[in-house]
């Protein structure tokens, strides 16, 4: 999924549920481990009723610019 917010800045997003099997530790490790070997960060978590957390990263999508 991609969506542009002002001109020259455009993000990937990525969708992640966790059961809530996952404690809360274990989501935060594996967060971590996509943020520092993926480039992702945090854009929105939600706690279903049922327990379930609805994670949304992002990264930046980094175009090159043809110079010549």
């Amino acid at each position: 999924m991609l969506r542009g917010l002002g001109r020259a800045v455009e993000w990937e997003f990525d969708r992640v549920t966790f059961d809530r099997d996952f404690s809360r530790g274990a989501v935060a490790r594996m967060l971590v481990e996509r943020a520092e070997h993926g480039g992702w960060e945090l854009d929105r978590v939600q706690i279903g009723p049922d327990g379930k957390r609805r994670v949304v990263l992002r990264r930046k999508i980094i175009r090159a610019v043809r110079t010549a």
